[in-house]
Parts: structure tokens; C-alpha cells; sequence
């Protein structure tokens, strides 16, 4: 399908590759890993076409259709429907409609036999490629990953980086690629989209190349591994998990052979040392020289996992209580996030909040943080805690003249250099990078800088908010080995769910607009979710809500068909108000229209804001509607 043969790649005086060889054959599903500044991303390039190799060839059919999903297409603002991008896949039937367009515009004034030959030409082409059926192919599709029909007609640019990936997705899709080139493509999912995507690609029939640093996608999805490494691909036969096994077992395999190697060398140069001096053994001593200097080198085995070598430190420990949620409310206009909410965080807790995207989990976030001071309730840390906040926006805070040490010596005095510099090391500032100034870096090298002061805060409960993002592999490992080494307390929102399972001891999710918390692991979480999905009973621990102390507690066994008759009564209810809500709806976007509404600011702003209220607000109902419906089946089967 496509070789790599002998590729030579060189950017400035520096060969990202060097003659490196990968034949990628029909049905691989191939999970493309290395450290960051390997090359990944680069070679998906070169196979597109949007670099050129030094040296070396990158081969392949005439006639192979790829499908590339990379992080630039995702930026994209595009002020077209998702609709009309979707269909940008069918780039020849769109050519011939406008041409079939035009043609019926001439015979309005042409009859000639000319124009009626092309215009018959040209139906019978647009025929033959399904042109009458891509609408309703593209509607197919992106139904298919999650879009409304009312979504359809909605600017790209409305849609965040999430959604946007997949509208691209379903592009490519739609083109019908013989093999998908996917950079990062988990980037922005949350984790029931991450979810939706591993089943699409266990079940696409085509190849599959995957640049990613969540090692449970690669896992579910491919079916083997090249490593980017010093310039070379090395294949592995199997998924992330093998990979790591076979790795282990040559890495010792090499790791002895340069042993004896080594050995042997010394022994070689002891009888040299020994020989060399006399006349009669000097023509042996030279041959052994020449023997030596002859031999191929075995390289000894390159540590790629650094741990972390520093502890935490602070200065002082909390109390039992380190944050307390009662009576929480919470909503944005025509949306409620949180709804008489309560929520303790413990000394020790490792909290995972887990959950879908616009549920309410940064806001969750903040509120704890305290950053998120507009709501109804009581939130209240506990007695000596001191906390630290790492989010994305949290990069606007590193002082842009600084030097990456400076800013960390600056912000954590207590460590030492050596023990800054070990840190920065975890995140790849090595050497002479850490003096580099901030305001020099890219966003993903910022992002860095953020989390490794984190991690050094006098903080005895930290608040982490997708810490993985522009990490790699061996940094998420680091993260990792940081969070377990930390005694105190944390929360994480991340969609990395080896570091989920790795560090948490108690799941927090948003459900019925409660805080619902789950005793155990991640893993654990998934088997009691996945069976609870699936309506069977399990003996796990079932996740607890905070006690309410004025309300008394439900009945163990509640009568059923009381039970069913009050949610019917509910779902029928909520119907109801979805059908006056898509009424709204329909007559806000006639509203949008009116061209009296276009030529006043102030009244396009409004309508505006209203349409997107509704719109929010009948997306919730929607939700509403499924949970309820949900029950009902539960309680019914």
C-alpha cells in the first residue's frame, strides 16, 4: 500500500530520519509512538505530500485515496454550514453541479444540440458518481457521529475543537480513504467521544495510522506499533501493551549482548597491554588491534522511562475536611449545571471527575477552586489548606521574560536547582532548554512550564484540569509516578484514562445535577458502568450521592408501578416542552432571517443570543428526555 524505503528527512543540519524504512500493507492499523520532537507528525507530512523527503522514496498506488486528520485542521473558523464541509468530500460532484448549474442557466437563451449534449454528458456523470444521493449520505454520517439536523445548518466556527473533529472526520469519511493518516485525533474528545471513536476504527476496513499518547486508544484500536526513535521506525507486531513486552525482552536481549561485549573487550585489551611490549608476541598483539578495531559495536540500551528523583514538599498539613460543598446551585441561561448539589473532599482523596463534555466539570473545577464565585451554596476549604490550580489558562500566568528555571526558582524557593532542573527534565527541558526564555515557547512547551510549577507549589491539595494535554507518553508516565509519589490531596478532570486508573481512588461524576461519587478505581468504575449501561446486576459498590442531612432516606423497595406512572408522567411532560422548545427554535431562525433584524446590530445581537439560548436549553431537554427514558426501560426490564 505504501513503502518507505531508505528515508532521509533533515531539518537544518539535524536528520529527524535517516534512512528509515516502514511498509505500510492493507488492513494495518498502526499505532505510530515516540517521544515529542521524534518526528511523528513529520512523517505523516511526508506521506501526504506536504514535505519532501532528502533522500530516499515514499512510494504507493496512483489510484490510493488517504484521509488526513491532523491539529491545524481542527483550528479551522470556516463560516460555512458543517453541512457544506462535509460535503467539500465530494469535490467532483460538487464541480459537476455547478457546471450542470450553469449549462441549464445558457438554454434558457441557447437551445443549441451543443449545450444539450453537455448538459446530458454531464447529468449522466453526476448520476453515475451518486451525485443525487451526497446530501443524504452526509446527513447519514454526521447523524451518525452525533449532529442534529438543526446542527447541520450551524456555522463550523460555532462548534468547539471536539465537535469540530468530527465534522473534518466525517469528511474524510465521506471521501471513502483506502487509509486514515489521524494526528492526535483524541485531542479535545471527552472520553464517552473517545469511546465512539475506538468502535468506528476497530470496525473501518481500511488502514489506520495513529498518532496518539492515550496508550488504552492505541491499545483498543491497532494491531501494531512502530516506534519513531533516533532517526529510525521499528515495527512491533501487535498494540501498545505488546509493545511494551517486546520492547522489555529485546532491551534485555541487547542489554546482555553489550555486556559480553564489553567484557570480552576488556579481556582483548588486557592481553594486548600484556603482549604488545614483547618482540616475539607483538605480530599476535597487533592482529588483536586490528580485530578489536574491526569489531561492531552493540550499543548499550538508552534508559527512555526517567523517574521522578524529588519529593513534594510542603510546609504544612490539612485538616481531615479539605473542601466542603453544600446546597450547591449552579446554571448558565437555559442551562443548569448543578442542582442542590453536595460534595466533601477528604484528606488523601484521589478524585477523578470524569464525564462528557458540557456537563459541568470545569465549572465543578472552579467552584472548588474558587476561582467560580457566582453561584447559590456554600463551598469552603477546611482547616490549613493550601492549594494550587493548574488549568489551561493558567499559561497567561508564566511571566513571559523569564527563564523556564527562573520561573520555577521564582515559584517554588524552597527546592533546589538540581531538584528544578530534575523536573524540568521530566518534561523535556533538558540541558540548555531550561534557560530558554518563556515567551520563546510553543503553547505545548508552556503548557509544560504550567504543570511542572504545579507540581512544585507548597500546595497540600492540588486541582488539575486536563494536565495530559501535549504530553507525551513518557511525560503522562512522569505525571504519574509525581501524582502517586504526592501524600497530599487532588481532583483531575482528564480524558487519559491510564492516568485515571493509575491515580484515582474515588470517581466524581455529574448526573441528575448531583455530584455522585464511586468508590473505587477507574477500572472498577467502567465494569460497574458498562453493566449498569447494560441493565445487569453487578456485586460492585454502587456510586453514592452526598447525604442530604434534611432529607430522609428513599425505600429500599419502592413500589414499581409508582415508580413507572411518575416518571411516564415526567417524560410525558418533558415532551411537551421539547415540542414548545423546537417551536421556539424554528420561529428564532426565522427571526435570524428577516432582513430588518440584519440591518440592526443591536437587534441581530439579541436574536442571536436568544436563538443560542433555546438551543441550549432544548439540547438539555433532549438529554433530560434520554435519561428519563433510560430509567424507564431499567425499571421496566
Amino acid at each position: 500500500m505504501i513503502a518507505i524505503n531508505n528515508l532521509t528527512f533533515e531539518i537544518g543540519a539535524r536528520a529527524l530520519y535517516d534512512d528509515a524504512n516502514w511498509h505500510i500493507k492493507p488492513g494495518d492499523k498502526t499505532g505510530l509512538i515516540g517521544a515529542n520532537g521524534t518526528g511523528k507528525t513529520t512523517l505523516l507530512k511526508l506521506i501526504v505530500g506536504e514535505y519532501t523527503p532528502t533522500s530516499g522514496t515514499i512510494s504507493m498506488a496512483k489510484d490510493l485515496k488517504m484521509g488526513y486528520l491532523n491539529q491545524d485542521l481542527l483550528s479551522s473558523q470556516a463560516d460555512n454550514t458543517i453541512l457544506h464541509v462535509a460535503m467539500e468530500a465530494f469535490e467532483r460532484q460538487n464541480q459537476l453541479h455547478d457546471e450542470i448549474e450553469n449549462l441549464l442557466k445558457k438554454l434558457e437563451t441557447d437551445y443549441s444540440e451543443d449545450l444539450l449534449h453537455k448538459l446530458s454528458d454531464k447529468q449522466h456523470e453526476f448520476e453515475a458518481l451518486g451525485g443525487y444521493q451526497i446530501e443524504y449520505r452526509a446527513h447519514e454520517i454526521l447523524a451518525g457521529l452525533g449532529f442534529s439536523d438543526a446542527d447541520t445548518k450551524r456555522r463550523l466556527s460555532e462548534f468547539s475543537g471536539g465537535w469540530r473533529m468530527r465534522v473534518i472526520l466525517a469528511k474524510i469519511l465521506l471521501q471513502n480513504p483506502d487509509i486514515l493518516l489521524l494526528d492526535e485525533p483524541t485531542n479535545h474528545l471527552d472520553l464517552p467521544s473517545i469511546k465512539w471513536l475506538e468502535t468506528y476504527l476497530q470496525a473501518f476496513e481500511g488502514a489506520i495510522v495513529i498518532v496518539s499518547h492515550d496508550r488504552y486508544f492505541l491499545d483498543r484500536v491497532v494491531n501494531r506499533i512502530v516506534e519513531s526513535r533516533k532517526g529510525k521506525l521499528t515495527p512491533y507486531a501487535g498494540n501498545y501493551s505488546f509493545y511494551l513486552e517486546e520492547k522489555g525482552l529485546r532491551e534485555e536481549i541487547q542489554s546482555n549482548q553489550f555486556k559480553n561485549q564489553q567484557a570480552k573487550i576488556r579481556q582483548e585489551e588486557r592481553l594486548i597491554e600484556r603482549f604488545r611490549a614483547k618482540a616475539s608476541k607483538a605480530k599476535m598483539a597487533q592482529s588483536r588491534i586490528k580485530a578489536l578495531e574491526r569489531m561492531e559495536r552493540v550499543d548499550d540500551v538508552d534508559d527512555d522511562n526517567p523517574t521522578v528523583n524529588f519529593s513534594f514538599k510542603f510546609s504544612k498539613q490539612s485538616g481531615r475536611h479539605v473542601v466542603r460543598m453544600e446546597h450547591i446551585h449552579k446554571s448558565y441561561p437555559g442551562l443548569p449545571i448543578l442542582n442542590d448539589a453536595f460534595g466533601t473532599i477528604e484528606k488523601g482523596d484521589k478524585i477523578a471527575l470524569i464525564g462528557a463534555n458540557g456537563r459541568g466539570k470545569s465549572t465543578l473545577l472552579r467552584i472548588v477552586a474558587g476561582t467560580d464565585k457566582q453561584f447559590e451554596g456554600l463551598c469552603e476549604s477546611g482547616h490549613n489548606v493550601t492549594q494550587t490550580f493548574f488549568a489551561q489558562h493558567q499559561l497567561e500566568a508564566l511571566h513571559m521574560d523569564n527563564t523556564i528555571l527562573n520561573e520555577l526558582q521564582n515559584f517554588a524557593p524552597k527546592h533546589t536547582e538540581t531538584e528544578l532542573r530534575s523536573i524540568l527534565g521530566c518534561f523535556l527541558f533538558t540541558g540548555d532548554d531550561v534557560f530558554k526564555k518563556i515567551k520563546v515557547l510553543s503553547g505545548g512547551e508552556k503548557s509544560r512550564v504550567a504543570l511542572a510549577k504545579a507540581l512544585t507549589a507548597d500546595a497540600n491539595f492540588l486541582i488539575l484540569d486536563e494536565p495530559t494535554n501535549h504530553l507525551d507518553i513518557q511525560s503522562v508516565n512522569i505525571l504519574i509516578q509525581a501524582l502517586k509519589q504526592y501524600e497530599g490531596t487532588f481532583i483531575v478532570v482528564s480524558h487519559d484514562r491510564y492516568l485515571l486508573d493509575n491515580v484515582a481512588n474515588k470517581i466524581w461524576f455529574i448526573e441528575d445535577q448531583e455530584i455522585k461519587e464511586y468508590p473505587g478505581t477507574y477500572a472498577e468504575y467502567e465494569e460497574w458502568s458498562s453493566k449498569r449501561v447494560s441493565g445487569a446486576k453487578t456485586a460492585a459498590p454502587a456510586p453514592k450521592k452526598e447525604d442530604k442531612k434534611e432529607t430522609s432516606p428513599k425505600s429500599e423497595n419502592p413500589d414499581k408501578n409508582k415508580e413507572l406512572k411518575k416518571l411516564n408522567q415526567q417524560l410525558q411532560n418533558l415532551e411537551a416542552e421539547v415540542a414548545e422548545l423546537e417551536n421556539e427554535v424554528k420561529l428564532a431562525e426565522e427571526a435570524l432571517g428577516k432582513p430588518e433584524i440584519y440591518a440592526d446590530t443591536a437587534k441581530l445581537s439579541a436574536a442571536n443570543s436568544r436563538y443560542e439560548e433555546l438551543k441550549a436549553n432544548l439540547q438539555y431537554k433532549h438529554q433530560l428526555w434520554e435519561e428519563l427514558a433510560g430509567k424507564i426501560m431499567e425499571i421496566e426490564s
